[in-house]
């Protein structure tokens, strides 16, 4: 018999230790330690990078039913003084995958408790890379080369700003699909006394963001919705006597449907030919830190809601996505699956801010949640 775990103390030490994306090695080796208390019928290392899978395969006929959470931490300083916190400079949990992991260790911990009683394939998976898009895709990569099966994928996220312990959801759309892109302006160096000899990217620089606004779809309501964010514009050095001849534009994009993402995409590129020709300068385009469209399927919706009232909690359905993006969107393209949100509390700090930290009320929450999710889903299947 397992020793009780001491979940906020597991959750503490996570944010300890945090990592950025495709960089969490101790933390990989933190969770794999406590996988290998369970007597899972497999564990694989090296999952879409550093993540890890963990499968329990019932003797019972049942469904295969995934559950994510994340490693990664984020490129952010921490301005907390509380004893947790983060020990690696300029870098810290500050959107709560340290409590995600803490969920789920916790879940597993109930689901052995139970585990005569489990049917099917049941999957634990602790991604790598979600907070730049890479995990999610690389780690799909690696399920088929397991030749893995899975009918339902389920994950969840706290949100701060909503009531705490309430269940957030609905179907189709439940988070952005958001894209990063790099324009670099290659143009002409002169002297500043004569800038006509050269090719200045001021003015192309000038068009781009003015076409750019113009495709601002801010109505949330509009299934056409899309924001550009502008991130960085860079030009020329400070050095008077010089006329740039070189720039850089960052945006981030966010829309509500692939579809939409896809068409703005043609229009970047269709801006950026028509500019470079009538400023003559040469634009190159990059697209980075790519999140797809989370689709919450009907029936795992239904599952969420159904566990949501076993737990007794209040559940909401949201009118609107969430506007952050997230990368569970690339399991909901593959996989029947969902995505909801745990009400983290109305007034604490907002995700990705430096003074957040995980609400470790939510640790127990969640794992209900989970239990209950698994639980209806073998039930519907019996």
């Amino acid at each position: 018999m397992i020793k009780k775990l001491d979940l906020r103390k597991i959750r503490k030490e996570l944010h300890q230790i945090a990592e950025v994306s495709e960089k969490e090695i101790k933390t990989s080796e933190y969770i794999y330690k406590l996988l290998s208390l369970f007597r899972f019928t497999e564990i694989h290392k090296n999952i879409g990078g550093n993540g890890i899978l963990a499968i329990f395969k019932s003797p019972n006929d049942g469904p295969n039913c995934l559950f994510r959470a994340e490693l990664d931490a984020l490129p952010i300083e921490e301005i907390n003084t509380f004893e947790h916190k983060s020990l690696q400079t300029e870098v810290s949990h500050k959107c709560g995958h340290d409590g995600h992991m803490t969920i789920l260790v916790g879940f597993i911990e109930r689901f052995f408790t139970n585990i005569d009683q489990q049917s099917g394939s049941t999957m634990f998976l602790f991604q790598p890379a979600e907070e730049n898009g890479v995990g999610a895709k690389s780690a799909i990569q690696d399920f088929k080369k397991l030749n893995l099966k899975i009918d339902y994928a389920f994950a969840l996220h706290n949100i701060p700003g909503f009531e705490k312990h309430q269940v957030y959801c609905k179907e189709n759309e439940i988070t952005p699909a958001v894209f990063s892109v790099i324009l670099k302006l290659y143009g002409k160096t002169a002297h500043a006394a004569e800038p006509e000899n050269g090719i200045n990217p001021s003015l192309a620089i000038s068009d781009l963001i003015k076409d750019f606004d113009a495709l601002n779809q801010p109505n949330q309501n509009d299934t056409k919705f899309t924001i550009f964010t502008p991130i960085h514009i860079e030009m020329g050095e400070i050095a008077y006597g010089i006329s740039a001849g070189y720039g850089e534009v960052h945006y981030t994009v966010r829309c509500w449907t692939n579809t939409q993402l896809e068409y703005i995409k043609q229009k970047i590129e269709l801006i950026s030919e028509r500019i470079s020709k009538s400023r003559e300068i040469s634009i190159s385009l990059s697209y980075l830190e790519e999140f797809k469209s989370n689709q919450n399927n009907k029936i795992c919706v239904q599952l969420i809601k159904e566990a949501t009232l076993a737990s007794n909690l209040n559940y909401n359905e949201l009118s609107n996505p969430f506007k952050w993006g997230e990368d569970f969107g690339v399991f909901t393209e593959n996989y029947k699956g969902a995505l909801f949100g745990l009400g983290a509390g109305l007034n604490i700090p907002t995700l990705h801010n430096p003074d957040y930290d995980f609400p470790e009320e939510l640790i127990e929450t969640g794992i209900q949640l989970f239990n209950e999710i698994l639980s209806k889903t073998q039930n519907k299947h019996s």
